[in-house]
């Protein structure tokens, strides 16, 4: 059965590989259920129920990309809307996390529409390159500072608003020895470095008694403190349209992005170097998304780490249905996720960050026309703690930069319209 569904032997796969694949993938990327119920807690949600709504985000996304789109990508809770979602609209903004979670439904119902119209490749194809890769190494630079934070490395100061923190004080000496070990781990392709690091730095934490082991298994934590606690009345509130914008903008790019990549890995683009079933692939991430915002996490989007899986042998979506499996299971570990301290899972943010980063490398250095609007908006999402202050600032300087160079081709109609949009939300909202 499984192999006429998924097609194991046109892929040159079998059962058992796409096993290993899917353990695999799942090991890279199960550091977010320690990580996204600890940045969601800082919003005032509830621990338990986020880590419920995480694992059934990822279970429900995973399941149905590789059901439905067969491919062996994975899903979850994203690195970066997380810690936008709690830092940025709640905190920065003062919105409820109940409406936040309003704002991550619409922008997930915006993303279906999107995703079963062709209008979805115009969008994709019409914004900036270098933008979409300085959106993705700001984020990671907003998680670094995030993460950096959490460890006690980085503290405010009043005459430079930032400066170095206690060094010699436990939690950031353990954070750095964890770094240290995700990043040699890494190097030699150990599955599961993430988490090993977690895991080492809060075993360590507990032995020494600076944090607190509250168990390993027990029944899954209750849901109702954030099951279909969403408030979308409260999130149509046109001061939102920034902030639902900057949940759709960042996942249909990160999304597109990861498939492409992780397709390329697997050897599934068609020959016009095309994703096919693109829009079963979208769906997925779209629904999952619309999920977590009703069981109540932030946005779901696919995984790059779902490469490792690839890399074992998984070429089909049994792979990301296994990861679905796993992250069912997970949901009855919710003791040991609560045992991790934060200064624990602050190494994974600063490594993420790290992996961000890479993509300001693929951008022109030679053209400061492109170079200016993408720096710009990969500085401002840390330093103004918001994604979509980044986004709105890299919009509004590659218009400017680009009318002023003469170069009137490069501005699209599209990023016009969202250059004056933003321009307009900052002069009247």
């Amino acid at each position: 059965m499984l192999e006429r569904y998924f097609g194991l032997a046109t892929a040159g796969t079998t059962v058992r590989t796409e096993a290993v694949a899917g353990l695999t993938t799942f090991l890279t990327m199960a550091y977010i259920t320690f990580v996204n119920p600890l940045i969601l807690q800082d919003a005032g949600m509830d621990f338990g129920a986020v880590f419920v709504a995480t694992c059934v985000a990822a279970a429900v996304g995973s399941a149905i990309m590789g059901l439905a789109a067969n491919y062996p990508v994975a899903l979850a809770p994203g690195m970066g809307l997380n810690a936008y979602f709690t830092y940025g609209v709640v905190i920065g903004m003062g919105h409820t996390w109940q409406v936040a979670l309003g704002a991550v439904f619409l922008s997930g119902l915006i993303f279906i529409v999107l995703s079963v119209l062709p209008v979805r490749e115009w969008i994709v194809n019409s914004i900036p390159h270098s933008l979409k890769l300085s959106i993705s190494a700001g984020i990671g630079l907003f998680l670094g500072i995030i993460g950096l934070r959490n460890a006690g490395l980085v503290v405010d100061d009043p005459a430079t608003l930032l400066t170095l923190g206690d060094v010699t004080a436990v939690e950031p000496v353990l954070a750095a020895l964890g770094f240290f070990l995700i990043a040699g781990l890494s190097y030699r392709r150990v599955p599961g470095a993430v988490i090993i690091g977690i895991l080492a730095v809060t075993a360590v934490a507990m032995l020494s008694g600076v944090s607190e082991f509250k168990g390993v298994v027990a029944m899954p934590p209750d849901p109702s403190p954030t099951l279909f606690q969403l408030d979308i009345a409260g999130a149509l509130d046109v001061a939102l349209f920034s902030v639902v914008f900057a949940f759709l903008f960042v996942d249909l790019f990160d999304t597109t992005g990861t498939l492409v990549g992780v397709a390329h890995r697997a050897g599934l683009l068609t020959d016009e170097g095309k994703l096919p079933r693109l829009g079963r692939a979208l769906l997925a991430d779209s629904t999952a998304t619309v999920v977590g915002a009703c069981a109540g996490t932030s946005t779901t989007t696919s995984y790059i780490e779902s490469a490792a899986g690839v890399n074992a042998g998984g070429r089909t979506g049994l792979t990301a249905v296994v990861v679905a499996l796993l992250f069912l299971v997970c949901l009855f570990f919710a003791p040991l996720a609560q045992s991790v301290p934060a200064f624990a899972t602050a190494p994974a943010l600063v490594f993420v960050a790290c992996l961000m980063a890479r993509g300001l490398t693929e951008i022109d250095w030679e053209d400061v026309s492109e170079v200016a609007p993408a720096m710009v908006a990969a500085l401002a999402m840390p330093l103004t703690f918001s994604i979509s202050h980044g986004i709105a600032l890299g919009f509004i300087t590659y218009a400017a930069v680009k009318l002023v160079s003469g170069r009137y081709a490069d501005a699209s109609p599209a990023v016009l319209v969202l250059a004056l949009l933003f321009v307009g939300k900052f002069a009247f909202l």
